[in-house]
């Protein structure tokens, strides 16, 4: 899935799947292919911002929910949303 970077206003998150933003305080809030919004940081995460402004973010990111269909593990690389 293509991803998309948005920017929006403080405390809000990225609204429709696929979408990342980054936080002011450095971290990074998206909303997986699947739905499930959450947040990756620097200190867990290799996160590299690219010139055209997607992201690559290492190791593979892993979303749980309390549902199992809706949990979500792959890769967000250059804008992209790849599944494991």
């Amino acid at each position: 899935m293509q991803g998309k970077r948005v920017y929006k206003q403080n405390n809000e998150f990225p609204s429709n799947p696929g979408e990342y933003m980054k936080n002011p305080d450095e971290s990074w809030v998206f909303c997986v292919p699947t739905g499930i919004h959450g947040t990756i940081n620097s200190k867990t995460w290799a996160i590299t911002e690219h010139e055209d402004k997607t992201i690559t973010v290492s190791p593979s990111i892993l979303v749980t929910c309390h549902n199992p269909e809706y949990s979500w593990h792959g890769f967000l690389e250059k804008g992209i949303w790849r599944e494991c």
